[in-house]
């Protein structure tokens, strides 16, 4: 990238406050496949000149999994600890590529003190593409395409957001294609809940085969996802299929950034 991403600590040394905080998220930061993600936000954010700026080092998990492993304790020192960080940076607008942290975020901080307008990265790409500030689409990235989106959990069933990665998927030149279980009814990939971090029970089939197989039923070019777990578990579920080499799998910020040129 031939942009520096700004810190809330450098932009508060200099007197200034971001229109909205990026709140990367563990996977965002530490996972290497997640990581592509985060860059090509950053890109696009940079691209419509938005004032953004990350936490860094001083962003911690917003607890999560720790929540859903069942440790509320150690949820909420991890959420008392990032909450105390925000409030101090006054941060009222925070955008993430993240349905967990978004969920957490936006629906469980507010009890403990952390008030925040919370939106997902689909929902802004959404909100830039409808204001012109993003093209529809570039060049014949996407053209004649097949694409098709999982619904992540966290997004989709807990907090209703299923237009906004349909809408940008639309203004591509592409065909979108839902899978039988979508929205309301989707799929999980199998990551959520904490079940990531942890070894599946027995049984006969992995849940993330089983959406795999139900995504490539459809012959998609492209399964796309918006968020940093299902990225995982649907690619590892085209490997088991060996199918990496024709159908790939991306976020819709990277669909976006390369149908605006950007990676």
């Amino acid at each position: 990238m031939d942009f520096k991403v700004p810190t809330m600590a450098e932009m508060m040394a200099k007197g200034e406050q971001p229109d909205i905080l990026f709140w990367v998220g563990c996977a965002g930061s530490f996972d290497e496949r997640a990581q592509k993600i985060t860059k090509d936000i950053a890109k696009i954010l940079n691209h419509v000149g938005l004032k953004y700026a990350i936490l860094g080092t001083e962003e911690s998990c917003t607890g999560d999994p720790a929540k859903r492993a069942g440790n509320e304790f150690l949820f909420q020192m991890q959420a008392m600890s990032n909450i105390e960080v925000l409030n101090a940076y006054e941060i009222k607008k925070i955008v993430t590529a993240c349905p967990h942290c978004f969920n957490t975020l936006k629906n469980e901080y507010p009890e403990l003190g952390g008030h925040y307008e919370v939106i997902h990265h689909t929902e802004l790409i959404q909100d830039l593409i409808n204001q012109g500030k993003l093209a529809a689409s570039n060049g014949e990235s996407f053209k004649g395409k097949r694409i098709t989106y999982h619904d992540p959990c966290y997004l989709g069933r807990a907090n209703g957001v299923y237009e906004a990665p349909r809408e940008v998927l639309a203004q591509l030149d592409s065909e979108l294609v839902e899978l039988k279980r979508c929205k309301s009814n989707g799929l999980c990939c199998g990551a959520g809940g904490a079940q990531m971090f942890k070894e599946p029970e027995n049984g006969t089939k992995d849940i993330n085969v089983e959406r795999v197989e139900e995504a490539l039923s459809v012959n998609p070019d492209i399964i796309a996802s918006s968020c940093p777990f299902c990225m995982t578990m649907l690619s590892d579920g085209v490997k088991h299929f060996e199918k990496e080499n024709t159908v790939q799998v991306l976020d819709i910020a990277e669909i976006t950034a390369k149908a605006n040129g950007l990676s």
